[in-house]
């Protein structure tokens, strides 16, 4: 069903990802020019996270005609497989972004508790920066999940990504200018109009935008600095920020500027915020064996051995009651990432997903290939 005007006017919102989920989506990587050695390697690490996530919620994947028996063979039995094509298999950014309604009707009856918000999207840059050409399959698929669903479905023309928005469920979004604002987004848009969009859709009151996402050999990553890879809201007032304390890594500065957007700004409810550091990994890079198993063509961004990956230990997934964590091999940032995030949510356990790397090597990580769809208030 679609929905006429704006989620706010209706009464919904974002709710922060901590908030109880009644399942969480993932789709099921295949493509030979983003996913090494045919996508095995991905497959079982996919696999792994939703098997984890599992445990603590229901999990539905989608996987194509051609990758449904291989999914289905591959995931515990109580994980439900349904079949949907795709591009790729980020649903994080290809995925709808839930709200929901509290609120009842004038008449005292209940509205429809819980919508999608269905963005416009583009491969995150469109056909000259863009990851891949074609996403014309990617781009129903938020369709799809809430026609699965049967919820209310929100349209929109502006292209975002999940990944590029984290909210308190308090009134508070988090963004990057450094993707919102970027010209192979929405040039037509300026930053208050793109602003006061996320404030109709999201449900927000204020918008923290930092000036940059995580650094990349470039400078400039697949998701052009997406916010779930650089801060995000852990509980209202207090975020996590990625950091480093090497002077000599391009991430530090990004880190410090964030660091200070941040401590300078208050949420919605004029709270100022507690920063809470979480060092990133290696720095970390493709090898010359990982960008040889990737099918190098003309349809999508090529990955090049000596790359720097976009490791980030905030791209997490927050299940009820659990963190499901990357683990990227680097011993001493592995443990540090689960030390501060077991001081930061002492009520979730914590699971490691080792192997991790893998998802990176395409260009994201947990957070990037999830997402929680919320309880009926």
């Amino acid at each position: 069903m679609e929905m006429k005007g704006t989620p706010a006017a209706h009464g919904f919102h974002m709710p922060a990802e901590w908030e109880p989920h009644s399942q969480c989506w993932m789709g099921w990587p295949e493509r030979q020019d983003n996913w090494r050695d045919n996508a095995v390697h991905a497959q079982q690490i996919f696999a792994r996270v939703a098997s984890a996530i599992s445990k603590f919620e229901p999990v539905t994947v989608c996987a194509s005609a051609a990758q449904w028996d291989n999914a289905r063979s591959q995931l515990p039995e109580h994980v439900r497989v349904v079949e949907m094509s795709m591009n790729d298999s980020w649903f994080r950014d290809t995925g709808p972004t839930f709200v929901v309604n509290k609120s009842t009707s004038n008449s005292g009856t209940p509205e429809q508790k819980v919508a999608g918000i269905d963005w416009n999207f583009n491969s995150w840059g469109g056909v000259y920066d863009g990851c891949y050409q074609d996403w014309s399959l990617d781009i129903l698929v938020a369709r799809k999940i809430l026609g699965i669903e049967k919820l209310p479905r929100f349209p929109h023309t502006m292209i975002l990504e999940g990944g590029s928005i984290h909210v308190d469920g308090e009134g508070t979004c988090l963004t990057t200018e450094e993707c919102l604002l970027n010209k192979n987004r929405n040039p037509h848009l300026t930053k208050d109009q793109i602003e006061s969009e996320l404030k109709a859709y999201l449900g927000v009151r204020k918008v923290i935008w930092l000036p940059f996402g995580l650094y990349v050999l470039t400078g400039d990553d697949d998701t052009n600095g997406h916010i779930d890879n650089m801060c995000c809201f852990v509980k209202p007032g207090v975020v996590l920020l990625s950091w480093t304390d090497d002077k000599t890594d391009a991430q530090y500065e990004r880190s410090i500027e964030a660091f200070s957007v941040l401590s300078d700004a208050t949420d919605a409810i004029g709270r100022k915020l507690e920063i809470i550091k979480l060092h990133v990994p290696g720095p970390l890079y493709m090898t010359d064996e990982e960008a040889a198993g990737v099918v190098q063509d003309d349809e999508a961004k090529s990955r090049l051995p000596g790359t720097r990956l976009a490791a980030s230990y905030l791209n997490f997934y927050i299940a009820n009651g659990a963190i499901i964590t990357p683990q990227f091999g680097d011993q001493k940032w592995d443990d540090e990432a689960v030390r501060v995030l077991s001081q930061t949510f002492p009520d979730h356990e914590m699971v490691k997903i080792e192997g991790a790397r893998e998802i990176v090597l395409a260009g994201g990580n947990i957070h990037c290939i999830t997402q929680q769809q919320p309880v009926c208030p």
